[in-house]
């Protein structure tokens, strides 16, 4: 395959990129295509790495309405909906939900997700779903999955003994979520006892920390302390960590280097941080998100996740990973070119770096794996939530979709409009 006239990342133009054997063998301008060559012109357009949501959750997805709607708009109300929901899953709904939200998610540029699974019912049902989906598209995405005990790892009987369970059956992450534990000293305890897990089995942790509005939900500080007294540095994320918003400076102050020294990721959920946070409040009402810029200035790697997708806490989404850009490019004010381009990043490159991926980039060696947006860059992407022209995987060309264009027919001065702008 060569891919003709492309604009890069890092704003070359004109760039043409050979691919062979899956991976990028070459790039530079007027390369020669061999015969038989397949040939792609990229008119122009951003040839960007592959989206990577790095927080989802996939057993749920697509569930909405099942079996009411979260009337309140609360977490605490979806948690007790899925609880609900749990007892009339099956594992071929679940696998059926699953492989629609993938296609969705393909067909959007997203070849890369990091799903929570919930392991608190014992039949492990939808673990054993979704690695039956995690097996079927791995031909075109990776997926990788947590066991995440939505319950409560402490309060819920034999969460612990699932959660290994489902380890022992090959997910891939140690998943919990302490600010749900019956106390502060319980939330503490289960965060130790899912990170020595995760050391002695060798695998990464990434636990739904302080998803809340009390300032005083300070789980993050046990996580990272933790991550730093067991040699963790750079396995670990902490995902929502909305208490952050509330939280007074001064402490934060002494909280974002304790990260930052730990290596600990961080993981902002904009479309439903901003729709979830913030319920108790009257005016003013906080927006819930965690502190993206300054995570950012502290040197602290930030991704963000899509979450949910019409699921009993988020009636909305259609796998959109700019979506999210521009929803946490809103919320958390990034405004300068630098940081809305930080935001593209957040759903590329830096969700990559959180999973691990390797060969992740459009640089020659990596995996032949893009998308071909129609912008001219990052922060025309997230302006027109631009159309995936083109999606290839490992090489080969797995989703398509026509540029969008208007034709007017304005009284003196018919035209085609073009929403991109030559820069």
């Amino acid at each position: 395959m060569l891919l003709r006239n492309a604009t890069l990342i890092d704003g070359r133009t004109g760039q043409d990129l050979w691919v062979d054997g899956g991976r990028i063998a070459a790039i530079g301008p007027a390369l020669a295509a061999p015969p038989g060559t397949e040939v792609i012109d990229c008119a122009g357009y951003l040839l960007a790495p592959p989206f990577v949501d790095a927080h989802f959750h996939m057993d749920a997805t697509l569930s909405h309405g099942l079996p009411r709607v979260n009337a309140s708009g609360t977490l605490l109300e979806g948690i007790a909906l899925w609880g609900e929901l749990k007892p009339q899953l099956t594992a071929e709904a679940i696998v059926e939900r699953a492989l629609q939200y993938c296609d969705w998610a393909v067909a959007k540029g997203v070849l890369a997700i990091r799903s929570h699974v919930d392991v608190c019912d014992d039949r492990l049902l939808a673990v054993e779903a979704l690695l039956q989906v995690q097996r079927q598209v791995k031909p075109y995405l990776d997926l990788q999955l947590v066991a995440f005990p939505q319950d409560g790892l402490l309060r819920t009987p034999n969460a612990l003994a699932n959660l290994k369970r489902a380890l022992d059956m090959g997910v891939d992450v140690v998943g919990g979520i302490p600010h749900f534990e019956r106390s502060q000293a319980e939330g503490a305890e289960s965060v130790r006892i899912l990170c020595e897990l995760a050391a002695e089995r060798g695998l990464p942790v990434d636990m739904h920390c302080d998803e809340t509005d009390d300032p005083l939900s300070r789980h993050i500080e046990t996580l990272a302390c933790h991550t730093h007294r067991l040699g963790l540095h750079g396995r670990v994320t902490g995902s929502h960590l909305t208490s952050m918003h509330s939280m007074d400076n001064y402490y934060v102050s002494k909280l974002l280097p304790l990260m930052a020294e730990a290596q600990v990721h961080a993981v902002a959920n904009p479309l439903i941080n901003i729709t979830l946070q913030g319920r108790h409040d009257s005016y003013p009402k906080r927006r819930g998100m965690t502190r993206v810029p300054e995570l950012l200035a502290a040197g602290i790697n930030v991704g963000f996740g899509h979450d949910c997708v019409m699921d009993p806490w988020y009636s909305l989404g259609c796998a959109d990973m700019l979506e999210v850009a521009h929803m946490g490019l809103h919320v958390a004010q990034m405004t300068s070119l630098s940081q809305m381009r930080a935001c593209f990043d957040a759903v590329t490159s830096s969700s990559a770096r959180i999973l691990g991926l390797e060969g992740y980039g459009v640089e020659v060696g990596c995996h032949a794996d893009f998308v071909l947006l129609q912008a001219r860059d990052p922060v025309e992407a997230i302006r027109l939530r631009a159309n995936r022209l083109v999606v290839v995987r490992r090489g080969r060309v797995v989703a398509r979709c026509e540029p969008a264009s208007a034709s007017l027919s304005l009284p003196g001065r018919p035209r085609t409009v073009d929403w991109t702008l030559q820069r």
